[in-house]
This record gives structure tokens, sequence and C-alpha cells, in this order.
């Protein structure tokens, strides 16, 4: 190859990269995995306003049906007036809370009516999950809906059937998924550990095993059949 073809194919080349910066830019593979989780399962997930007698409490809910059912934490919908779920793109409707477990479970699921099918969460097996795994969770801290943040299993505890992570769970954050690097919501966010009555996150934080939220999921629907 001649200096004069040589420079001209690396003239296209500089000239096509220009045109489509998108293509030139590279991530780390941890980076990736990232971007494709939050790409992934984003459009799943929901941010919750429930009226109560003390004001908005707000949480996170992940769909789990096409037809509108969506997962949450029971704390987040409890004793409230009316409900309202919006969703990534900014639509907003009227739910109605389908069923409730206990506190110790802290799970609900609500029902919206949709304008068309929507994509809902991947489940996962938390009966598989290990300490160190690299996990990651979207919510709707403090109102910041569609917030992504990662960490790792710190320790899971059998006794009270809770997964505890390091990655950021805040205020808002109550019913969103906890994943892995699959994108397969492997728990439900619940709370975090605050002695300090210091309501931001500690890097303590605990999730309920998504095995549970399965069970609860199937028990509903064959109660309503």
């Amino acid at each position: 190859m001649n200096r004069k073809v040589l420079f001209l194919f690396v003239s296209i080349i500089f000239q096509f990269y220009c045109q489509n910066p998108v293509l030139a830019k590279s991530y780390a593979p941890d980076e990736e995995i990232n971007i494709t989780v939050y790409e992934k399962i984003n459009p799943a997930i929901v941010s919750i306003d429930a009226q109560t007698s003390d004001g908005i409490s707000a949480g996170t809910g992940c769909i789990v049906s096409p037809n509108g059912l969506i997962l949450t934490g029971s704390h987040v919908v409890e004793d409230s007036k009316s409900v309202e779920v919006t969703m990534y793109n900014g639509q907003v409707y009227k739910a109605e809370i389908v069923s409730k477990m206990g506190k110790n479970k802290d799970l609900a699921l609500l029902k919206i009516t949709p304008k068309m099918q929507l994509q809902t969460i991947k489940f996962g097996d938390s009966q598989n999950i290990k300490v160190g795994q690299k996990v990651l969770a979207i919510g709707n801290p403090f109102g910041f809906s569609g917030t992504l943040t990662q960490g790792i299993i710190s320790r899971i505890d059998y006794t009270k059937n809770k997964i505890q992570t390091d990655a950021a769970i805040n205020p808002g954050c109550s019913g969103g998924p906890l994943l892995n690097t699959s994108g397969e919501v492997i728990g439900i966010n619940q709370s975090i550990y605050n002695p300090d009555n210091n309501i931001s996150n500690i890097g303590i934080g605990f999730a309920i095993p998504i095995n549970d939220a399965k069970k609860f999921i199937e028990t509903t629907k064959m109660s309503q059949k």
C-alpha cells in the first residue's frame, strides 16, 4: 500500500468516525455491563407516589406483567388514599392496590390500566446469590427517578431472610429492583440501616429475596382466578 492510498484510507476512517461519534466511543467492560443492564431494565421500573394522611409516600415499583401488574413495597402504599404510578417516559397512571403482605415480607402488588403492553422485569433466582457478587439497584431516591447505583452483596441474613448490600439505597428506593449483572431481579429493595436517625444511605441496605416475591405474585394470581 503506497502513501497516497494509505492516506486516503485513514482519511475515510477518520471521516466515518467523525460522522458517527457514538461508534467511536469505547467503554470498559464493567461500564458496558452497567449500561446494558440499565437500558434493558429501566423501562420496566416505575416511580410511585402514594397520598397518605401524612403527605406523599414515595417509592419505586417493578412491572411484572405486560398488562400493568406492579410489584413494590407494602410500606410505600400503607394507609394510602390514592396511588399514582409514573412510567420511565413520564406517563402517569392511577393505580389500585391488588394485594399486600405484612411488615416482615413488605411486598405489595398494584394494578394500572396501560394504553399498550408494557415491558417487564426478568426474575432471577435468589437461591443462588453469593456474598461478594456485584449488584445494581434502580430507584427513585428523593424523587430522582431512574437512578442507578452499584455495589455488592455484603451479607445474606438467613435468619431474617434478607439480602444486605452496600449499593446506595435511599428514601424513595423502596420496592425497586436489586439486580445481578445479567439484568435479572434478585431482590426487592426494602430499607436502610440508620442507627443515628439519618435517613440517608450509609452503606447498609436490605432487600427481600426475589423468590419470596415470586411466591407472593403466584399466590395473588391464584386467589384471583
